[in-house]
């Protein structure tokens, strides 16, 4: 498991915003959604896309190739033509900046 990475200031990421950060080779969306915040990795199942191209809608994400949808709560898939589910990740906030890792 990898340390903590930090991926934006918090004002940088108000409500219905995205930031995207790395871990190694991981990419990691950050979303929030009613000063909530939920930590996806940043790839569409269905086909590797970005999902942080894609619209927000409530608790998910729709990535923008074909429309699959996630649920930036668990990472997953509600819709085809993905079937299974993106990483989730733990976020936290500190001194101002919000971090994530892969925790894999």
């Amino acid at each position: 498991m990898s340390d903590w990475v930090r991926i934006c200031h918090t004002a940088e990421l108000l409500p219905g915003e995205v930031q995207t950060g790395w871990d190694g080779e991981t990419p990691i969306a950050v979303f929030n959604v009613d000063g909530e915040l939920y930590a996806l990795e940043d790839i569409c199942t269905h086909d590797g896309a970005e999902l942080t191209g894609g619209p927000i809608h409530g608790f998910e994400v729709e990535c923008p190739r074909h429309g699959s949808r996630f649920d930036v709560r668990t990472g997953e898939a509600m819709n085809p033509p993905a079937y299974l589910p993106t990483a989730k990740f733990p976020v936290k906030v500190e001194d101002g900046w919000v971090y994530s890792r892969d925790d894999r």
